[in-house]
């Protein structure tokens, strides 16, 4: 594959990435049980309000609909730039692919530009890219899910942790993959910012506490 080749293939399968990344699971599912997700709870077309607003089960493929458009341009986009070598992954395109498929789901085109927060997105995408940090973030949300049952606060400290141990174990090989992982991180928090002010004010939603 000669440069104009190669480069011609990374944009389009970027292209690709975002436009998948940007299909609103979470508003098609919700339109199964006739709701429209962008109107009732939050707002906000991810796999939480879909979970609180229209069914358990349906937030729950929503969230597992959303991770897949993260986790496949990750893990398979590069193997098609590279020939189709899937043992020669490239960490910088694995990111890229990642990256453009999480701003398809935070900016979608489809919904002008209006999405979600990227957190389940972000979690598949990760998986593809470096999944020990995954593993150790997802303990994270875990135990603060579990102590605090604040979704918001378990995902913040969730993508505070992914970064953090992404340095730990890949910086020797790779800055790419925690440098990359450290900007995805502030994205999260920055679209979080919403739950943080209704945390300082006392009124953010706690997970199974029935809203007044």
């Amino acid at each position: 594959m000669n440069s104009v080749t190669h480069w011609a293939a990374v944009a389009g399968l970027g292209l690709a990435a975002y436009l998948i990344g940007a299909v609103p699971f979470g508003l098609l599912v919700a339109r199964l049980k006739g709701v429209d997700i962008t109107r009732v709870g939050s707002g906000n077309i991810g796999a939480t309000n879909v979970f609180r607003s229209v069914s358990k089960p349906l937030g729950v493929l929503t969230f597992a609909l959303d991770a897949l458009k993260g986790w496949g341009p990750a893990w398979f986009f590069p193997a098609f730039v590279q020939a189709g070598d899937a043992t020669a992954r490239n960490p910088s395109l694995a990111v890229a692919f990642a990256a453009l498929a999480i701003a398809g789901h935070t900016w979608p085109v489809y919904l002008k530009f209006k999405g979600g927060k990227g957190v389940a997105t972000s979690a598949g995408a990760l998986v593809g890219i470096a999944p020990a940090a995954v593993g150790v973030g997802l303990l994270v949300w875990i135990v603060l899910m579990a102590v605090s049952r604040y979704v918001s606060v378990a995902s913040i400290g969730a993508a505070v942790a992914v970064p953090a141990a992404a340095w730990v174990f890949y910086s020797r090989q790779t800055v790419t993959v925690p440098a990359a992982l450290t900007v995805l991180a502030a994205l999260i928090i920055w679209r979080h910012r919403g739950n943080i002010q209704r945390l300082r004010a006392g009124t953010e939603h706690r997970f199974g506490k029935p809203k007044t």
